[in-house]
């Protein structure tokens, strides 16, 4: 049995009671044992990320995923997206009109997993310490709007902002602002390996080869008080090297789903298939895949070369060419489903040309062919990178413009050499922290981004993205957020190229599929349950 599901806001709550009566939604797994996740996310120690699970260090999807089982923050976004609601809290607020006081209470009876309890004290701390570390890789400008953290007896939390910042509630939901247990974490330093010390619904217990995490056990924390209700005891998420090896593993019956990173031939395929009693769920999802330049690196200092790869990308073929029906162009940074997104590339440039991309580097005194090198990572966001990149190679080569080549790097080391600006150009996908235009735009653009980008427009950082926060409703955002698209469209500090959708693939006895992922592409392990499927 194979179906395609697309699972739309308005018919969510429809499928799920579907999907409840066709089976029980008790814990447990294969023979009472642990429903078994797989994905392609690869964590891995090294000199450069000594503690992938540290919430000072870590800022991508994968590790958040495995963050967001563990550590409990104050607030949560609800499964099926929405404001954030009260989560390690049981009550949080703005407590003034300008968006610049935010106060928290505590939930009662609150422990990290080992039984100790939680204060506000440690609330600060976690925070704190995130801001302190200052991880070059980290997230700690998500904090950044925090100017002085106070704390009231024993469960209150004031957070007194330097700026005003609608989208703080937000930045609180995500593993920036994990509640770690201070007894096993320094305040200036990382914690080294893959341990975690939270009080979130799981508690995680790391099986490892070489210096890499080949299995994350998640088993179901007692002492958890928040507003989750985990449907399992048991998880295991088993990290493979590559996408063939996890479609294997899943025919198999080794595990019970898979998600990200699938091939877009897998997909095809799963949405075709029949009698392999297997399912194949398209969810929505705001994944962006873009080019980032260092604009200080002598091949794309001027702005007219970067403006030239702009009037020459083809996105519609690279979409199309290389993901089929699981990507679409796109002409901004931020998603298309996203309010306040612009169309700023393509009411710049229009559509590819070559003679538009010549005149603005014969204008500039450009010499050509421009010589670029196209980096890649091979092993971070799925196995068809390396064939993007060499349609992006040919997009531009071919117009005789520029002579590019491409380059494919593991994770582990192509992440802290683009960090330390060793790549000219180089390819990154961005999965949100929060469903917000601002962190579409923020993150790339304001100061210590995630980028390490050089890059810096004052009034971007200055006038509009605060102005765009001073706004609760985020439709009286939309100018200044349309605004900065339209300066990265004339600067092309970075190069938006598609987004895509997101999908899981399970085994029909797999309950909750449908919640696997919320459009964040947050892997929300705890919805899974194993029942009998109609």
């Amino acid at each position: 049995m194979n179906r395609k599901t697309l699972v739309l806001p308005a018919v969510v709550g429809l499928l799920a009671s579907a999907l409840a009566a066709c089976g029980g939604s008790g814990g447990g797994g294969r023979d009472g044992g642990a429903i078994v996740v797989g994905t392609t996310d690869r964590f891995t120690t090294s000199k450069d990320a000594p503690a992938p699970f540290d919430p000072a260090f870590a800022y991508d999807a994968g590790t958040w995923n495995v963050l967001r089982q563990t550590v409990q923050t104050l607030t949560a976004v609800p499964r099926g997206d929405g404001e954030p609601e009260p989560e390690a809290a049981r009550r949080c607020r703005f407590t003034d009109t300008g968006n610049e006081r935010y106060e928290c209470t505590l939930r009662e009876d609150l422990k990290f997993s080992d039984g100790t309890p939680v204060t506000a004290k440690d609330v600060k701390f976690s925070l704190d310490r995130v801001r302190a570390i200052k991880s070059e890789s980290g997230p700690v400008a998500l904090l950044s709007s925090i100017d002085t953290i106070e704390t009231r007896g024993a469960d209150t939390v004031v957070f007194h902002l330097d700026t005003a910042d609608a989208t703080f509630p937000y930045k609180l939901a995500t593993p920036a602002a994990g509640i770690v247990n201070p007894a096993d974490y320094r305040a200036g330093r990382l914690r080294d390996g893959f341990e975690i010390s939270g009080s979130g619904p799981y508690r995680m217990k790391a099986e490892t080869e070489g210096g890499a995490l080949v299995k994350a056990v998640f088993t179901r924390n007692p002492h958890y008080q928040g507003q989750l209700k985990p449907k399992n005891d048991k998880v295991e998420l088993r990290s493979f090297a590559g996408a063939d090896a996890m479609g294997k593993a899943l025919d198999k019956g080794d595990i019970d789903l898979m998600t990200r990173t699938m091939s877009p031939e897998q997909i095809r395929e799963l949405s075709t298939a029949t009698g392999r009693h297997i399912n194949l769920v398209e969810l929505p999802g705001l994944e962006i895949r873009y080019l980032g330049f260092n604009t200080e690196a002598p091949s794309v200092r001027e702005k007219a070369v970067r403006k030239a790869m702009a009037q020459l990308v083809d996105r519609g073929a690279l979409a199309a060419k290389v993901y089929g029906a699981t990507a679409e162009p796109l002409y901004s940074l931020v998603p298309t489903n996203i309010t306040g997104h612009a169309n700023s590339f393509f009411n710049t440039y229009g559509r590819p040309s070559d003679s538009q991309a010549r005149a603005t580097l014969r204008k500039a005194g450009i010499s050509t062919p421009v010589k670029l090198t196209l980096h890649y990572t091979t092993d971070h966001y799925g196995p068809a990178m390396k064939k993007e990149f060499a349609l992006l190679r040919d997009q531009l080569n071919d117009s005789g413009l520029f002579r590019a080549r491409i380059k494919g790097t593991e994770w582990s080391k192509y992440r802290p050499q683009q960090l330390k600006g060793e790549y000219a150009v180089y390819g990154l996908g961005w999965f949100p922290d929060f469903p917000d235009a601002d962190n579409f735009l923020a993150p790339f653009l304001d100061k210590d981004n995630f980028l390490g980008s050089s890059y810096a427009d004052s009034r971007i950082r200055e006038e509009l993205i605060p102005a765009s926060r001073r706004e609760a409703d985020r439709l009286g955002a939309a100018e200044s957020l349309e605004e900065i698209q339209d300066i990265v469209a004339e600067d092309v500090p970075v190069l938006p190229l598609w987004q895509g959708k997101q999908y899981v693939a399970a085994r029909d006895d797999i309950q909750g599929v449908e919640w696997a992922l919320n459009s964040s592409s947050v892997l929300q392990l705890w919805e899974l349950s194993r029942g009998v499927s109609d």
